[in-house]
């Protein structure tokens, strides 16, 4: 991975399953930013396509270290000199790896101070299941409390999404990029 990281324009969005990212980053994607979407949905999508049932796919701790090598090769490739949103980032790891009772030490080696410039936590939706979430709410709540501390622990200052439109949302970013 690559050391000078201060200089990035990465930014990540972050939150709990169903805090409305993805539906936010559809939008920054349509001003023109450019997005990586999570790495999770890659590869369960990737997995679905050969067969493998979300059963099968989501089986730990395989799932997650595998989420970990295409969340790292994502921030390989980046552009550091673009203004880049990520759909979770690397310390998003350290909570998937707390959650399933992992040793996050594995991901603490991958994670860097000062990659990004910015990170966003999304207050919770309503809770809404789908193809690829098999959290309940009260994993939810847990996950999204880790999330917060894995970027604390590297020293990020978190900016708090709230529960607002997808309009609202979009505007309190797109101020604090600027």
């Amino acid at each position: 991975m690559r050391e000078n990281y201060s200089k990035s324009n990465w930014y990540v969005i972050t939150g709990g399953p169903s805090s409305g990212k993805t539906t936010v980053l559809k939008e920054l994607e349509k001003k023109g930013y450019i997005i990586y979407y999570e790495a999770a949905r890659i590869f369960i999508d990737g997995e679905i396509k050969k067969g493998k049932s979300l059963i099968e796919i989501r089986r730990e701790p395989e799932f997650s270290r595998e989420v970990l090598k295409i969340k790292i090769e994502i921030e390989k490739n980046a552009p550091q000199n673009k203004i880049v949103f990520f759909d979770r980032a690397i310390p998003d790891s350290v909570a998937y790896y707390q959650i399933h009772g992992m040793d996050s030490k594995e991901v603490f080696k991958f994670s860097k101070k000062n990659v990004y410039k910015k990170v966003f936590f999304f207050e919770q939706l309503s809770f809404e299941q789908d193809y690829a979430r098999n959290e309940d709410a009260k994993t939810t709540q847990k996950l999204g409390n880790f999330l917060k501390e894995s970027y604390k622990i590297l020293g990020y200052e978190i900016i708090n999404i709230p529960a607002v439109s997808v309009e609202e949302r979009v505007q309190k970013i797109l101020e604090e990029i600027s």
